[in-house]
């Protein structure tokens, strides 16, 4: 039986070395992984190099193709007793 392996990303640099190292660990061209998901050479070049400015369907289905899943961790509880406001609805967060 296997463990999860899990790879904290901070920044849309950090998702791009992880997207692009699963690929290559799952001996994927660009071209092979567009095919999986529907897209040319060319873009999933673009998704690689810059997966912050896709949409979060698209970069959903690229770690679907690569069998990798996105998972949320609720750091907060691990952080100091001093609670943080909640979010508001429509407003991004820029502490990411």
């Amino acid at each position: 039986m296997s463990t999860l392996q899990t790879f904290p990303v901070q920044t849309s640099a950090q998702l791009s070395v992880h997207i692009k190292s699963l690929r290559k660990a799952r001996g994927l061209t660009q071209t092979a992984l567009g095919q999986r998901v529907g897209v040319k050479q060319v873009r999933m070049a673009d998704i690689e190099k810059n997966p912050g400015a896709v949409s979060l369907d698209q970069l959903l289905q690229v770690l679907h193709a690569l069998d990798a899943r996105l998972l949320l961790a609720d750091t907060q509880r691990y952080a100091s007793n001093t609670p943080s406001p909640a979010p508001q609805a429509n407003s991004p967060s820029t502490d990411w």
